[in-house]
């Protein structure tokens, strides 16, 4: 996968998560958790959701083309970015285009569905959540953040992270924040969730 298509389709992905999907919810008052679903991502209570490269909402599906005020507005929602509530944002604007390619958008909703399967396995009392603000699907645990990224400033690629709030030093422990592993890297993403929990435990 070309590096510039996966980070553009990430990025127009993000604002989709954010200003399309988070933001009117939270206007709803449902709050801007978002959850992963089969193909990608969406609402808390599945109305609306991103399968690969098209929205699908209670009006119809639509392509994820246009702008993003475009976009919500043709599935009868208006583009709302969620500044109030945070500021590590996409900084993406409503009349910015989206650009899409469908490879990398498969190839990411593939790494959210992996890690949504692997925190669920990892700790099944906990539901993991997808969050709007840096675009990632995890989970908190004894003050441990768990989880999976579609790729970022720190790694353009998907990784899966281990980030105790206090980080330890080690060996394993190779970012600022704690833990990641690529996804291509790693054979098995609930064995690298488990051997970090083992090395705070011990």
């Amino acid at each position: 996968m070309e590096e510039r298509s996966l980070a553009v389709t990430r990025r127009s992905l993000h604002g989709v998560a954010e200003l399309v999907l988070a933001g009117p919810q939270h206007g709803r008052g449902g709050g801007i958790r978002l959850r992963v679903v089969p193909g990608g991502f969406g609402t808390t209570d599945g109305d609306f959701r991103v399968e690969g490269d098209a929205l699908v909402a209670p009006a119809g599906t639509v392509r994820l083309t246009g702008t993003y005020a475009e976009l919500a507005a043709a599935v009868g929602l208006e583009a709302r970015p969620l500044d109030e509530v945070y500021s590590g944002g996409p900084m993406i604007a409503s009349h910015e285009h989206l650009e899409i390619d469908p490879a990398a958008a498969r190839l990411l909703a593939e790494a959210f569905a992996c890690g949504d399967a692997a925190l669920r396995a990892f700790a099944p009392g906990e539901t993991p959540v997808l969050w709007p603000e840096h675009f990632d699907v995890g989970i908190t645990v004894d003050e441990v953040n768990y989880g999976v990224s579609p790729g970022d400033d720190h790694l353009p690629e998907p990784y899966a992270y281990v980030g105790p709030w206090t980080p330890p030093t080690g060996a394993f422990w190779n970012a600022p924040f704690g833990a990641t592993r690529t996804l291509a890297e790693l054979s098995d993403v609930l064995e690298f969730f488990t051997a970090g929990r083992s090395l705070l435990d011990n």
